[in-house]
């Protein structure tokens, strides 16, 4: 079981299709599958690796890599070349990458890891078919970790199996369909954007990054017809005003997941693209990019009312199920999520972040608080300090623990603080620090999601009554 043979079935299947689009670059199948091929094969002669990084910019080279770490039975690493040198190097020691493929404007840096750098006019090579088993991984994602620590996520190729069977006739893709390809390969949801559309014969249309913050421009410029996003891109949209009614109609399936969805948003996005289905899609990582879907109503009128504005994330796909627990781990109608099946990991990368992650009986504990209504499920926030922005999930003990890691930083807290659209990060310190030396120390250490806005300076921080931080006060001190 090799999750590459969706993509080889649709290649042998639609050879003259246009297959990627990527900045006025386009390749149909048959093109790039000999691409992968090339590529795959000197992957293997690199001494078969059990664990290739893929370090590459939105690029022609980071699709067709992705597929070769894959056809050539190794688990793929993806890693960001915005991301700051020092992380990327602690990603790749971490998940224990063994080859780092990478495109030449990424070659530049020390990675502390055997390099092959390579491009798309590689020379003439087929692929060695390598033995993978259904519980090899097929990708590990790193996730933000409450301990100061990414979280090393190993999704198998059974898990990716049991999600594409689950998802890959809901959207009607094939020839002639145009599929955005948003993501940034460090996220999950670019594993739907690259087997979904590649394994049935559509086009995968990959915008530049800064056409993101213009989506319906981009959807016009780019005529796609399925969009998958988070959902604060509507409210880039909102901001510039051009969710006009009608603007965008060649749209048929409109998705959208990595964070909770406002309906007064869905409605916006509607009126734009009246011809387009809605669906909200939900799953952590460790779940297999989604594990439950809701569908909206055709009608309007007939979208329900939720209690806090949020949509639906619906019901769990048929092959998984789920189970609402209070803190004492006994059923609730209000409760922490849990679910098992299929899709759900074996475990971490590091055996000591499972810890309080699993409930007796394989229950996955999602740390998402949910409730049941009218047979959908409802999401009324976490129950813990993680938050989402972008779709990115953030630990706030994570950037804490980097705050502390600077001089003359006694102690840290971070906050999340809700706005019209997604949450901004403020940061309070105490002790004798230069808040532009703390911005910068930051931005030498962590991705820019997850950079507070703005950084305060007290003496010191609020304490409770028990000794521990107080982040309820720091929000009354700061006015937040």
């Amino acid at each position: 079981m090799n999750v590459h043979t969706w993509f080889e079935r649709a290649a042998a299947q639609f050879p003259g299709e246009p297959a990627l689009e990527v900045d006025g670059s386009s390749l149909t199948y048959a093109e790039l599958r000999e691409l992968v091929e090339r590529l795959a094969s000197r992957v293997h002669a690199a001494g078969a690796p059990r664990r290739v990084g893929l370090l590459a910019n939105r690029s022609v080279l980071a699709c067709a890599g992705y597929l070769a770490v894959l056809r050539a039975g190794a688990t793929v690493v993806p890693l960001n070349p915005q991301h700051p040198p020092e992380r990327i190097r602690e990603l790749v020691a971490q998940t224990g990458v063994e080859l780092l493929l990478t495109e030449e404007s990424c070659a530049r840096n020390d990675w502390k890891v055997p390099m092959l750098r390579a491009g798309t006019d590689e020379p003439f090579g087929r692929a060695r078919v390598a033995a993978v088993e259904p519980d090899d991984p097929a990708y590990v994602i790193c996730t933000s970790g409450s301990t100061g620590a990414p979280k090393s996520v190993p999704i198998s190729h059974r898990n990716v199996e049991a999600y594409l069977s689950e998802v890959a006739a809901r959207y009607e893709i094939g020839p002639g369909s145009r599929v955005s390809g948003n993501f940034d390969l460090t996220f999950d949801g670019s594993v739907h954007d690259l087997l979904v559309t590649l394994g049935q014969g559509g086009t995968l249309v990959v915008p530049r990054a800064g056409a993101l913050l213009s989506p319906v421009r981009t959807i016009n410029a780019l005529r796609l017809t399925h969009w998958f996003s988070v959902p604060s891109l509507i409210t880039f949209a909102d901001r510039l005003g051009t969710l006009r009614p009608g603007a965008m109609p060649t749209l048929r399936c409109s998705i959208f997941g990595g964070e909770p969805v406002p309906m007064e948003a869905l409605r916006s996005w509607r009126r734009a693209a009246p011809g387009t289905e809605i669906e909200v899609l939900y799953g952590p990582t460790e779940l297999t990019i989604a594990c439950t879907g809701y569908r909206l109503p055709r009608e309007e009128s007939e979208w329900p009312s939720t209690p806090n504005g949020i949509a639906p994330i619906g019901e769990c796909f048929p092959s998984s199920e789920f189970r609402l627990l209070d803190p004492g781990g006994r059923p609730a109608v209000r409760g922490e999520l849990c679910v098992r099946g299929p899709q759900r990991f074996a475990g971490y990368l590091d055996p000591a972040d499972d810890e309080g992650r699993f409930a007796p009986g394989g229950w996955y504990r999602t740390g998402d608080l949910v409730t049941v209504e009218d047979g959908l499920l409802l999401h009324l926030g976490r129950t813990d300090q993680q938050v989402k922005v972008r779709g990115h999930r953030i630990e706030l003990g994570e950037i804490e623990a980097a705050l502390r890691a600077l001089p003359r930083v006694r102690d840290a807290i971070v906050l999340a603080v809700p706005t019209d659209g997604e949450p901004e990060l403020a940061a309070a310190v105490g002790g004798d620090c230069d808040p532009d030396a703390l911005h910068s120390g930051l931005r030498d250490r962590l991705p820019s999601y997850m950079l507070p806005r703005r950084i305060t300076v007290l003496d010191r921080l609020p304490l409770n009554a028990n000794g521990k931080l107080d982040r309820r006060a720091l929000r009354t001190e700061l006015e937040l």
